[in-house]
């Protein structure tokens, strides 16, 4: 019972990794631009945007090598994949928004 349990959550990690550093940019980009661009906040978001394009960035390079050495979950593995690289494309695009705004 443990292994499937296990098995179930190695697969869900990326996609909770996707949604919750989505979720929290996008409320921490939302609370930017409501505070009339208050520097109080990106005081406060730096070190989280630092560290989620880190954890995304290592996610990246992990989900990689499993596309490599899982021949037969490539399909599922190319999907989290184009997850994780759309999330670091709005994470660019909040940033030129909040920066040419």
């Amino acid at each position: 019972m443990q292994t499937i349990h296990k098995k179930l959550s190695e697969k869900t990690q990326s996609i909770e990794l996707v949604i919750g550093t989505f979720v929290i940019s996008t409320v921490l980009f939302g609370i930017y631009m409501f505070t009339n661009k208050n520097a109080n906040v990106l005081v406060f978001a730096f070190p989280f945007v630092v560290s989620a394009l880190l954890l995304n960035a290592i996610m990246l390079f992990h989900l990689t090598g499993r596309f490599v050495k899982l021949y037969d979950e490539r399909k599922d593995i190319a999907v989290k994949i184009l997850q994780l690289l759309s999330n670091l494309a709005i994470y660019f695009l909040y940033y030129t928004i909040a920066m040419k705004l």
